[in-house]
């Protein structure tokens, strides 16, 4: 197992961990969380031995190879796949060996390698490699591709299946999801399920955290706590433990009543369609988070609008893309008929590289429409994030500086305490940027869109590198926004708790989608089984065809005009033969599917069960403790079996589509 015991480690004069303790079990899932800066990426550095501990002890079995991602990528013309291979270093190395060797003199040593090679599987490297690009979301043209043709969100996605591809115990993914789209980060889900080692993983996504982890280490104050579960079990014993000891009580009553009158007034006004419905569900978790809320010191408040024109935009036979450097015109979305009308809360969902930034853009003016119109109301004001923003902030500025640029006029307290609720708090404000994270540059570069005002926001992956805290700051902010708002974003929590209605980009069209998160999954499932389907069919085709260029057997023209009665009476023959196979193959999957919605059935209603009786106030007496503990346990426990009940009745649907 990995060991920790008095560990400490500083950076500079600060604390990172302070005789922090900890133990982690081989085959554990391990989720990291804590602000930015906490020290989780530094205790991955002390883990594949880069640094030293300041104190204190930190061991790692003997013989246990560690897996991880590389966060920079070099350029190189190396094939994708011939890259992701590269992770199985031992591999390598046994085939540039064996590469040296001729027959003639080194039988015994050849024979001696080839064994080991097989061992080490090199005859399924290749496969192994396309698998995990398929999954990754890379198509079999791609495979071939050189590294540096690839943008670095892909080159990220690469770097991810080389660590993947890697033989290894112990498996350290920082941030995996950040470059990932949905249907990626459901496959990287179901891979990480199956993995038979340690992983250890951070990640300020709380529903990929709540699918993959089965324990979470909290870095807090410079201690390491542990807790049973996922990141909703998490939520719930740690917010249990700050009410009971009465941390911030105040704070942490203000904090629940505000969201739960904003709860209480959503529900009134939710529709029964599906997304209205998922979102009533996600807001009601906000509850419980109150506490952790009052606690992180971040307090986002998003300005409503001084105007609400209505429509805000129109599209009308739209065209969008993008024009290269010899001025040809690539489109990538075609005749878009849509509207953006005051008080729209719109999810916009489709796999990476459908098009979802280009629509954005084209929205926020920052790409001109191609063909058709984009039609703005006269009182039209635009807020747009992306992740490139980031890179137009001044190095050598403070956040307070930034925002006296935009308000000249405005007391300097008054920017102060703008500034504090998005964490700038203090002297904090006077800090260059240069060496601020991710987060904090993306938290402050929020903070400048968001003061003009605008009446829609257009927020393309707004949450990432956040931490979590921060990141349910952000959720509670959108989610409280008065204006209107269309938002891209891999984090599911997020698009629940702040949109009404999505929109799906997929073969260059831009339509609205009826249904929810897990509808969307459900559209994934199918959409992949029909490319399937077709891709089955095709090699058919062209195996029939090659067939009939090979030639057809004497006395016959190939047509069924040239059968005879015996080659007709073969052809039911086998066809009734190819059905009793299909009848037979799909018997065991049929009843698998009967018994997994059986457990799914069961397990629901034992869920809506628990959920009432966690509702409970009475629940949180300290007379009933234990009760309490229990059922939470077994809350976060069932949550995670319904998870994989509904990806075990997927797969299965997807076999029978198989066949």
């Amino acid at each position: 197992m990995i060991r920790a015991s008095g560990l400490t480690v500083r950076r500079g004069t600060k604390v990172l961990l302070d005789q922090a303790d900890f133990v982690v079990h081989p085959g554990e899932r391990v989720g990291f969380v804590g602000k930015n800066g906490a020290g989780k990426s530094t205790l991955f550095a002390l883990l594949q031995q880069e640094i030293d501990a300041d104190a204190g002890n930190l061991t790692v079995p003997a013989g246990w190879r560690v897996a991880s991602v590389q966060q920079e990528i070099a350029s190189c013309s190396i094939p994708a796949r011939e890259f992701v291979i590269d992770g199985d270093v031992h591999l390598r190395q046994l085939q540039k060996e064996r590469s040296l060797l001729d027959q003639e003199h080194h039988g015994s040593k050849i024979a001696e390698l080839e064994s080991e090679l097989i061992e080490a599987g090199a005859w399924t490297a290749n496969s192994r490699a396309e698998q995990l690009l398929a999954g990754l979301g890379f198509t079999p043209e791609q495979w071939s591709h050189p590294v540096d043709s690839f943008s670095g969100g892909w080159r990220m996605r690469l770097a991810l299946a080389r660590a993947l591809m890697a033989p290894s115990e112990l498996l350290l993914l920082d941030e995996p999801t950040n470059h990932l789209d949905l249907d990626a980060m459901l496959w990287l889900e179901r891979w990480l399920a199956a993995y038979k080692g340690t992983v250890l993983l951070i990640s300020h996504d709380t529903e990929f955290l709540d699918a993959v982890a089965q324990t979470v280490l909290h870095f807090d104050q410079g201690k390491l706590n542990r807790y049973k579960g996922g990141y909703q079990d998490f939520v719930i014993q740690r917010a249990e433990r700050l009410r009971q000891g009465k941390i911030a009580w105040e704070r942490q009553t203000r904090e629940a009543a505000r969201l739960q009158g904003f709860i209480d007034r959503f529900k009134a006004k939710a529709s029964k369609a599906k997304q209205a419905q998922s979102r009533v569900k996600a807001l009601a978790r906000m509850e419980q988070l109150a506490p952790i809320h009052a606690e992180a010191g971040i307090d986002i408040r998003i300005p409503s609008p001084e105007d609400m024109p209505d429509p805000l935009l129109v599209l009308d036979d739209m065209q969008a893309g993008y024009m290269t450097d010899e001025g040809q015109t690539i489109p990538i979305l075609r005749d878009v008929r849509l509207m953006v009308r005051g008080g729209d809360r719109i999810g916009i969902l489709g796999v990476n590289g459908a098009g979802k930034s280009t629509l954005v853009k084209t929205l926020a003016g920052e790409l001109d429409v191609q063909a058709g119109s984009r039609i703005a109301s006269k009182g039209l004001k635009v807020g747009y994030f992306a992740q490139h923003q980031l890179d137009m902030l001044d190095l050598d500025s403070s956040p307070l500086q930034h925002l006296a640029r935009l308000a000249p006029e405005t007391r300097e307290q008054e920017l102060r305490n703008y500034l504090g609720g998005f964490g700038f708090g203090g002297e904090r404000v006077m800090d260059k940027v240069a060496p601020m994270s991710g987060g904090e540059k993306a938290r402050l570069a929020l903070s400048l869109i968001v003061w003009q005002k605008p009446n829609l926001l257009l927020l393309d992956e707004p949450s990432n590198h956040l931490d979590v805290e921060t990141r349910e700051a952000l959720t509670t902010a959108l989610a409280e926004f008065g204006g209107s708002m269309l938002l891209v974003s891999h984090d599911r929590h997020l698009l629940r708790t702040t949109v009404d209605t999505f929109w799906i980009v997929a073969d260059g069209k831009v339509q609205p989608f009826d249904g929810d998160l897990e509808d969307y999954r459900d559209w994934l499932a199918q959409r992949q089984a029909n490319t399937r389907r077709d891709d089955q069919l095709i090699k058919q085709q062209l195996k029939q065809s090659a067939n009939d260029q090979s030639g057809v057997p004497d006395g016959t023209d190939g047509g069924a005009s040239g059968m005879t009665a015996v080659d007709r009476k073969q052809q039911k023959k086998d066809e009734a033969l190819e059905r009793q196979r299909i009848s037979q193959l799909r018997k065991p999957i049929d009843a698998k599917l009967v018994k997994v919605e059986k457990e799914l059935e069961q397990a629901q209603s034992r869920l809506k069960e628990l959920d009432a009786d966690i509702a409970d106030p009475d629940l949180y007496s300290d007379s009933r403790r234990q009760e309490r503990v229990s059922k939470l346990a077994e809350h976060g426990e069932l949550t995670k079996r319904i998870a994989q009940l509904e990806e075990v009745w997927l797969e299965l649907q997807a076999e029978l589509e198989a066949l």
